[in-house]
Parts: C-alpha cells; structure tokens; sequence
C-alpha cells in the first residue's frame, strides 16, 4: 500500500467533510477508494528536525461516501510517503515559501506533485510568459506611468495581483475612466508592488476557459467560467456560472508547445485559464479542476480518469527512482 500525503488549505482542514466543489476532497476519496493510505496536513504544521523533514498529520478515511480525519494528530517523517500532494491555496506569502524550505530536505524517492521547488520558483501569472505565442500582450511593473502609456495603447485593460487566486484584487480598466490614478494607485500599493498587466481579451464577454493539464497532456474535458453579478470576471463558483467547454483543435494543441517545458519544471497538474485560444494564466499551486461540474456536463466520473492519469505518473517516479538506485 503506497502512503500519501495531501498538504491542504486551512479552510479546507477546519471543514474537512466531502464537499463537490472542492478538488482536494474528491482526489482525497478517490485514493482512499483505491486502496492508498491518504493523510492530510497543512502547511503551518510541516517542520524540520536537523536535516530530517517532518510534519504533524491525520490519517483519513472513506464512510458512508463521506471522508473523516482523525481526531488526534500524529508526528510523521515526511520521507515515510511515497507521494505529497503541495496544494495550499495562494497567496503564495512567506508562510508558503517556508513551508517549500521544509520540503527541501525531502528524499529523493518522494515524489512532489506539483514539484515544492517549482511552486517556489515560478509565479502562476509570470509563466505565462515563458510560451510568449499563447500568451496575451502584457507588462509587470508597479510603475503607474508604465502601466497608463499600456492601457492608452491598448484602451482597455486587466490588472492583476501576482500572489492571489479567484479574482481577487483584479481590476478592469477603461482609457477614458474618471479614476485611472486611483486604481492604479489601489493595485500597486502606491507604486510599491508590482502587478500584472494584460491586454483586455473581447472573449471574456463569453466567459474564459478552464483546460486541464495533467501528466503532460490537455484532457479533452474543460468548462467555461462565466461572470457573475454583471461583473467581468467568473468569481462565484455556481453551477449556473460553469458551463460546457468543448476544446477547440488550437486548444488542444497548445498542449504540443507547454508540455515539455512544464514536465521538466516539475509541474504535472495545471489549470490553465484561457480566453481567445491565449492562456491568461497557469494555476499550479492548487489548481481546481471542477470535477463535479465536469462530471455533470460530460456524464463521466472525471475523478477516477484524473486518478488514473496521476497514477501512471507515480508509477513512473518509482519505477525511475528504484531503476537507478
């Protein structure tokens, strides 16, 4: 029996009962299911005893198709597991890059999915960047003269927070609205915090599309996040703001050009937000892939194929691992 470890969110820990709308619940059941021993954590109660990595954990079980922690925690060196799940939810703050130092001192044989090292490195809006054809025009600055010379050349705009998740701190902007310094001002912190941002994407109209990425490949499943409350953003996640979303061929090729770069940066699940075939953003840290939507949509048990798919990677890991010891 493999051992698994799920570093979770804190919110997710303090109401810790199967909930559909949470990714890390239905992974969490689904490895219980299939015959894995899952504890959980979070990253506040990983630590570090010499060079040996530790952490505080509660074991988990499947009843009643409901999922339980354990009442008492346990202290657990973290190379007794085969596999760690990284999945705190932004802001990716000091706390969370601490808690990737602990990681650190991991052996080898533990595999990290996503890697601790890349969910450090690499910023999940900055990356897109690194596949400049897919990615919309943009600039990162906290300089507010920088960001009015963009918006006037482009007219419209979308300024982001580089730490946050679900919308938060995200401002669209207008060329000819009556508080551009204001906003500016409210995004940057007054000019001391960088942003990014990007061109407006027309598309957004229509909403923007969730892709998966899972173990190099696209699956063929995604939805559509629609806004809500007459804003310009999806930042309620109801089932009457997810719809269908068929992948289109440019799509599903955009897996041939991020693959490769994303396998060798360690990162195996990514969410990939995307508006006129171009990806506004690569969620790696704890990327929701809205399994019980998915299954709705498609009639498919979309947790089992992301099981499946994750599985052969671990395998893959092992296998690498023991053939070169």
């Amino acid at each position: 029996m493999k051992n698994v470890l799920f570093i979770i969110d804190e919110i997710e820990f303090k109401y810790f009962e199967f909930n559909v709308l949470v990714t890390d619940f239905w992974m969490i059941k689904t490895f219980i299911e299939e015959g894995y021993k899952v504890d959980i954590t979070t990253k506040h109660e990983l630590f570090l005893e010499g060079n040996k990595p530790f952490a505080l954990v509660y074991s988990t079980n499947v009843k009643s198709n409901d999922i339980f922690k354990s009442e008492n925690r346990i202290k657990n060196c973290l190379n007794n597991y085969d596999v760690i799940f990284t999945r705190p939810d932004p802001p990716v703050d000091i706390d969370f890059i601490n808690a990737t130092y602990v990681l650190d001192y991991l052996d080898e044989k533990v595999f990290c999915i996503n890697n601790h090292r890349a969910l450090r490195n690499i910023n999940e809006k900055l990356y897109i960047n690194k596949f400049p054809s897919l990615a919309p025009k943009n600039i990162v600055t906290s300089e507010s003269s920088l960001i009015k010379e963009f918006l006037f050349e482009n007219g419209e705009i979308i300024i982001k927070p580089l730490n946050k998740c679900f919308s938060s701190g995200v401002f669209y902007l207008n060329s000819k609205d009556k508080n551009i310094n204001a906003i500016i001002s409210t995004a940057t912190d007054n000019g001391k915090t960088k942003v990014m941002v990007q061109e407006y994407l027309k598309g957004i109209e229509k909403g923007d599309k969730r892709l998966i990425f899972i173990a190099g490949e696209i699956l063929d499943y995604a939805v559509t996040k629609v806004a809500t409350n007459n804003d310009f953003k999806f930042n309620e996640h109801k089932k009457e703001n997810l719809i269908l979303g068929n992948l289109t061929l440019e799509q599903k090729n955009m897996e041939k050009i991020i693959s490769k770069t994303l396998l060798e940066d360690g990162i195996y699940m990514a969410g990939l937000d995307v508006i006129d075939d171009k990806i506004i953003e690569i969620n790696i840290t704890s990327p929701c892939f809205f399994i019980n939507e998915i299954n709705s949509l498609y009639n498919i048990n979309f947790e089992k194929i992301i099981f499946e798919k994750t599985e052969k990677l671990i395998k893959l890991h092992t296998e690498r691992h023991f053939s070169t010891c």
